[in-house]
């Protein structure tokens, strides 16, 4: 599968979306924001894997949102016309931005990111979305929106908040500083720093064939819960935990975990059900 800004190959219940537009240092097209979610919820609705790999190509993981997406026709910048009712379409806009990666937080399966070069302004917001991040010593994360004179605003701060200290937030969002890889991962936005991208593609996907080893329902679960925990209270993530496991406990796999551990094989677990579209 390919589509203009993406790459796609699905083996071993292991999806691998490739960021393709190495030329432009992958920067993100209004293509891009269209076919994501679609690439994603397609994967994710039709149980088509049980993980998904995000890499890119290049030099650069991605140089962030295109100047297209604001000069374009009627591209962000457009004037004319009463200037409420230009907010409002406005504030809807950036909410379909902002889908463009909520799909990644919200899927069934984790999504593990690949970073190489420089991960910058939506960038960040990408990959702040996905499940585990891993890095090349060569990259970097920018929080460059600053830069242009504007506030990031498709997923960056309600994220990155969650996943490093505030201080360090504040201090890329104000000042549109580089975070190289190595703080990144003494931070604990990246889980580890390769020293080539071959090295750090070999890693992630052996830890995505290690997940898409395990039950789906647990792993989605997991997912789940780690998300709910992430959003709530301990008393609300304890109450949702214990909500789930009145309806999605599953002795059978869990049999078939022991058996296969006790006849030294693989086992065989059930894909999760494609996601209902109509009634």
């Amino acid at each position: 599968m390919t589509e203009s800004c993406f790459a796609v190959t699905i083996e071993n219940n292991i999806a691998h979306i490739v960021l393709n537009r190495p030329q432009a240092f992958n920067a993100m097209p209004r293509p891009f924001w269209n076919e994501l979610p679609v690439i994603v919820n397609d994967i994710n609705d039709n149980a088509k894997a049980r993980v998904i790999v995000i890499s890119s190509t290049g030099k650069h993981f991605t140089a962030g949102m295109d100047i297209s997406v604001f000069t374009d026709g009627d591209g962000v910048s457009a004037a004319g016309g009463d200037q409420y009712t230009r907010a409002e379409s406005f504030r809807q806009f950036v909410l379909k931005l902002q889908g463009s990666f909520n799909c990644l937080d919200n899927a069934r399966i984790p999504v593990i990111a690949a970073i190489q070069g420089g991960c910058i302004g939506a960038g960040v917001d990408m990959t702040s979305a996905c499940d585990i991040r891993y890095a090349t010593e060569d990259a970097f994360f920018q929080i460059a929106e600053i830069n242009i004179a504007m506030t990031a605003d498709v997923g960056t701060f309600p994220r990155l908040c969650k996943l490093i200290p505030e201080g360090w937030v504040r201090e890329l969002a104000y000042a549109g500083r580089r975070l190289p890889a190595q703080k990144a991962k003494e931070i604990g936005l990246v889980n580890d720093v390769f020293a080539t991208q071959a090295d750090m593609l070999a890693h992630v996907m052996e830890l995505a064939r290690e997940i898409a080893s395990k039950a789906p329902v647990a792993v989605a679960g997991s997912k789940r819960m780690i998300n709910h925990a992430r959003d709530h209270s301990i008393a609300d993530g304890l109450d949702y935990i214990a909500t789930w496991q009145a309806g999605m406990f599953s002795p059978p796999h869990m049999m078939e975990a022991f058996a296969a551990k006790a006849q030294k094989r693989d086992p065989v677990f059930p894909d999760l059900a494609p996601v209902r579209k109509e009634m």
